[in-house]
C-alpha cells in the first residue's frame, strides 16, 4: 500500500479539468499553478481520507458493531454542528485550531447522547447505537438548519460553502494542525492496536485477557471523535468513508487491528484522493461536492451490509 500511495498521488494529480502531465508541467508556469494547487488539495483529501477511515475502525472496534462510522452515528453531525457555531460566533477568526476543537468538542456531546440513549433503551448499547446515532444527526441537523436561518449574510455564506464539502483547505495551518492530529492518532491507536483487539471480543473478554476496558474504551473513543471532527473542520460533512474502507480492508487482511489502523490511514486517503478526482473530472467544468460521490458508493455498501447481517441472524 505505501508503494501504491505515490502511483494514486500521481495519477490524481495528473487529472482534472485539464490533464496536466506533472514531470513535464513543472517547468511551466501557468501549469505549475494548478499542480501546486493540486497537490494541496490532494495532501487535505489524504488527511480527511484517513483520518475519517482509522476513526470508522475505532468506532466499530469498541461498539462491536460493522456499521458504526462518524456520519452513521451523528458524530460528523455533532462536529458540524459545533463547527458551524464557532462560524456563526465569529470565535472560529480567533485560532486555527478554534474550529477544530470546536468540532471535537461537539463530537464528544453527541458521542455521549448516543450512548446514554442506546443505553437508557433498556438493552445492550452496541444493538441500538445506529438508531440512537439517527437520532443524534437529525437534531444535529435540525440545529444547524437554526443557526443558517439565523446567521448573517457573511455568516451564511462561509458556513453554506464550509457544508458543501469542500477539499480545497483555505488555511494552510488548519490542514498542518488535522494533519497532525490525524498521523498522532493513527499511530497512538496502533500502539493499542493489540488491545483493541482485545476490547473487539467484549469488555469482560478485555479485562480477563488483561485489558483495563473502561480506560481503554475512553481513549479509543476520544481520539477517534478527535480524528473525525477534526476532518469535519477541515472539509465539511464527507459520509460513508469510515464505513467502506474498514470493512474492506477487513476483507482482504482480516480484524488484526494493528494492520487495520495504519492500512486504514493509507487506503482511506487513497480512496478520498479518488473519489475527489472523479468529483472534478466527471462533470467538466463544473465540479459537485465529494461527499455526492462517497455517498454514492456508501449507500448500497451500507445496505449491502445491512442485509448480509440480517441474513447471518436468521
Amino acid at each position: 500500500m505505501s508503494l501504491l500511495l505515490p502511483l494514486v498521488f500521481l495519477a490524481c494529480l495528473s487529472c482534472g479539468a485539464v490533464f496536466i502531465n506533472p514531470f513535464s508541467g513543472i517547468s511551466d508556469p501557468s501549469m505549475k499553478l494548478i499542480l501546486q494547487l493540486r497537490i494541496y488539495r490532494l495532501i487535505s483529501a489524504f488527511t480527511v481520507g484517513g483520518a475519517l477511515a482509522v476513526s470508522g475502525v475505532g468506532y466499530q472496534a469498541v461498539l462491536r458493531n460493522p456499521l458504526a462510522e462518524p456520519f452513521i452515528l451523528g458524530i460528523s453531525g455533532g462536529a458540524s454542528l459545533g463547527a458551524a457555531s464557532a462560524i456563526a460566533s465569529g470565535v472560529a477568526a480567533l485560532s486555527c485550531l478554534t474550529l477544530p476543537l470546536s468540532s471535537f468538542g461537539g463530537a464528544i456531546i453527541v458521542l455521549c447522547i448516543v450512548l446514554f440513549m442506546a443505553k437508557g433503551a433498556g438493552i445492550e448499547y452496541t444493538n441500538n447505537v445506529m438508531l440512537s446515532g439517527v437520532i443524534a444527526g437529525t437534531v444535529c441537523s435540525s440545529l444547524l438548519m437554526f443557526i443558517i436561518s439565523t446567521s448573517g449574510s457573511h455568516e451564511l455564506n462561509s458556513i453554506t460553502w464550509w457544508m458543501l464539502g469542500s477539499l480545497q483547505p483555505r488555511d494552510p495551518q488548519l490542514l498542518s494542525a488535522v494533519a497532525v492530529i490525524t498521523l498522532a492518532g493513527t499511530l497512538i491507536l496502533f500502539i493499542y492496536g493489540r488491545d483493541t483487539n482485545l476490547i473487539s471480543m467484549g469488555e469482560e473478554m478485555a479485562y480477563y485477557l488483561g485489558a483495563a476496558p473502561l480506560r481503554l474504551i475512553i481513549l479509543i473513543l476520544g481520539i477517534a471523535s478527535l480524528m473525525a471532527a477534526s476532518a469535519v473542520a477541515l472539509s465539511g460533512i464527507i459520509g460513508f468513508v469510515g464505513l467502506i474502507v474498514p470493512h474492506t480492508l477487513r476483507r482482504l487482511f482480516g480484524p488484526d487491528h494493528r494492520r487495520l489502523f495504519p492500512l486504514s490511514l493509507l487506503c482511506g486517503g487513497m480512496f478520498l484522493m479518488i473519489c475527489d478526482t472523479i468529483a472534478k473530472s466527471i462533470f467538466i467544468p463544473q465540479e459537485i461536492p465529494v461527499g455526492i460521490i462517497t455517498s454514492f458508493i456508501g449507500g448500497p455498501f451500507f445496505l449491502y451490509i445491512l442485509n448480509k447481517r440480517r441474513k447471518s441472524v436468521l
